[in-house]
């Protein structure tokens, strides 16, 4: 199990996203985000002050759907940016600490038990995480992942974010499975191999595409083994990181199965 304490996701949102402001304060605006290259440091900057500000409206209206939230405007200059991001994460900051997380609140999330003020605690966690690491990549200097959110991090990102299923689509289970092992905490997050197919509600077909989900140990070797520490492979998985770091063991039929998964984009 690699989840945290409510508490602990709300203290690690508070860190990282100090962090990702003392950096972009003292980062050249038009710096590139190496990670996201179509950003610069005032977009990626935009970017987290918007989300943040999105799920504040999610945390205050709750539980009702998001319909009617509108867009923030966005500053015109680099402090004024700087200002923005102060003020939106400190009102979201505010909001989140004082609402329960069994509480009801709308996600864009499929599973129906992701339906709470819970989810926001974690993902936005693992939002303010991943793009503290995109701002100090822009910058030139980056620090490792804290192990406990970044283990947490590889299951997160290979359920939700890589393993997702919507309602209209199928999953097709293979034989095979890869184990995802972060060496410095001594945590493995398992997954099993498919295909996706399904018809979306634009008409879009999808047929056989591979895909995996995240499933308990299964009791049986791995196919494939991917390892490295809870930094490397979380920073490895939302694409910041090269393979450095990580090792691969097993059939690599496997493993270019897994990659065509991974591939996918994630920002």
């Amino acid at each position: 199990m690699t989840r945290l304490a409510d508490h602990a996701y709300l203290d690690h949102i508070r860190k990282e996203s100090a962090r990702f402001l003392e950096v972009l304060r003292g980062c050249e605006p038009t710096a590139q985000v190496p990670s996201c290259p179509d950003w610069d440091a005032a977009d990626l900057l935009w970017h987290l002050t918007g989300v943040q500000h999105f799920w504040h409206h999610v945390v205050t209206t709750r539980p009702a759907a998001p319909d009617d939230y509108a867009e923030p405007g966005r500053p015109t200059s680099y402090d004024g940016l700087l200002a923005r991001f102060q003020e939106v994460h400190g009102r979201f900051l505010e909001a989140l600490s004082a609402a329960a997380p069994s509480e009801p609140a709308w996600s864009w999330s499929n599973d129906a038990g992701a339906q709470s003020v819970a989810f926001t605690y974690r993902r936005q966690a693992h939002e303010a995480l991943i793009h503290r690491l995109d701002a100090e990549l822009a910058a030139g200097t980056s620090t490792p992942l804290p192990p406990d959110l970044a283990t947490d991090g590889v299951e997160e990102t290979l359920a939700v974010m890589f393993g997702g299923l919507p309602d209209w689509g199928r999953f097709e289970p293979l034989p095979l499975h890869v184990e995802y092992r972060i060496t410095d905490t001594a945590t493995s997050v398992w997954t099993r191999l498919g295909t996706f197919s399904g018809t979306s509600p634009e008409g879009t077909d999808h047929a056989d595409e591979p895909d995996q989900h995240v499933v308990p140990d299964p009791g049986t070797p791995a196919d494939l083994v991917v390892a490295g520490t809870a930094d490397r492979l979380d920073g490895w998985l939302w694409h910041r990181y090269d393979d450095a770091g990580i090792t691969f063991e097993g059939d690599p039929a496997v493993w270019e199965r897994a990659a065509a998964v991974l591939r996918h984009p994630i920002n």
